[in-house]
């Protein structure tokens, strides 16, 4: 009796080890090769996050929204891994880029200009991106609607509604009556403005004359070709030129021509003025969409592409002394002292 009573005992005692073995681990998972996992380690705000940034060239403006986009995380709180690269203009390197960043299972994808932009959704359907420095993103064919996207893409736009019709009344008030343009006829960014330029223009009496320039390399050749036939420059947001603006700057200076630019960045490079915004804000802007896109809060289907907040006329006063004009007050202009 005493035998069967100890046997039993032993038997219970057996038991609960065994319960205890299989509820030891309750703060992990196994994997599919039966591997211990820390779910703690992978959840909430201990998880890094691996964007790609895909940047078509390198110029200060593009430069600074990819400064606002990784301050927007940096303010967030969120933890990331960035994989910079920068095609250097180059069609086929930036379908490269592309491929890369997907082939690398990123989190997001950052695609600072029109072309980058295309090239990643190109590459992926999958992958959340947020672009900025795009134009025209539906003419691109990047988003459905700026209201609701519709794919895996959705950001931030560089030209706010207004910026054209107030730039070309700007080059009325100063007298011109042919404006020079010189920008990338191969980039979609550019011929989705100088379309809305010259449709503006001519409401207003103006007349645009053309010159393309399908690498930095052209820009100034192409510049040069329009001496003698203009009166004014209005160099708009086209990555090809704006990446050899001096070269621009140089041409309109020596012939005395008053030139507008696109961003405010290029004022302080040489330019007379611009009606524009901060290049910082509009990639801070995207980076406040992927945020929430990371957390989990949004899906880039459903987050509404955003126009510039702000737009505001920058004019560089020494470039205004040295062309003999006279900055007026009822032009409500910031001035740029150099």
């Amino acid at each position: 009796m005493k035998s069967n009573v100890k046997k039993l005992s032993f038997l219970l005692f057996g038991l609960v080890l065994l319960l205890a073995a299989c509820g030891s681990g309750g703060s992990g998972t196994a994997d599919s090769k039966g591997n211990e996992k820390n779910n703690a380690s992978e959840s909430g705000n201990d998880k890094t996050y691996k964007i790609g940034i895909t940047q078509i060239v390198e110029h200060p403006s593009l430069n600074a929204a990819t400064e606002g986009f990784k301050k927007a995380i940096e303010d967030a709180g969120l933890k990331v891994d960035y994989d910079p690269q920068i095609a250097q203009g180059d069609n086929s390197l930036n379908t490269t880029i592309a491929n890369n960043l997907v082939s690398a299972n990123v989190d997001l994808i950052f695609a600072n200009s029109t072309p980058s932009a295309q090239a990643a959704a190109t590459a992926t359907s999958d992958i959340p991106i947020i672009f900025t420095s795009v134009t025209d993103a539906v003419g691109a064919q990047l988003i459905d609607s700026m209201e609701k996207p519709g794919k895996n893409i959705t950001g931030t736009i560089d030209l706010h509604p207004e910026t054209i019709s107030k730039t070309v009344a700007f080059l009325k008030e100063l007298g011109a009556k042919k404006v020079g343009m010189v920008y990338n006829a191969g980039e979609q960014n550019s011929v989705a403005q100088v379309s809305e330029v010259k449709k503006v223009m001519d409401e207003q009496g103006l007349t645009v004359v053309e010159a393309s320039a399908s690498t930095s390399a052209d820009v100034k050749q192409a510049t040069e070709s329009l001496i003698g036939k203009v009166d004014a420059f209005y160099i708009i947001t086209d990555n090809t030129v704006v990446s050899a603006l001096e070269s621009v700057i140089d041409v309109a200076n020596t012939n005395k021509l008053p030139l507008i630019v696109g961003e405010l960045d290029s004022v302080a490079r040489g330019g007379l003025a611009a009606y524009g915004f901060e290049y910082f804000d509009i990639g801070y802007e995207a980076g406040q969409m992927a945020v929430k896109i990371l957390k989990g809060e949004a899906t880039p289907a459903d987050t509404p592409a955003q126009y510039p907040q702000n737009l505001k006329l920058l004019i560089n006063k020494k470039v205004a002394d040295d062309l003999g004009i006279e900055i007026k007050d009822s032009w409500g202009a910031e001035i740029l002292e150099q």
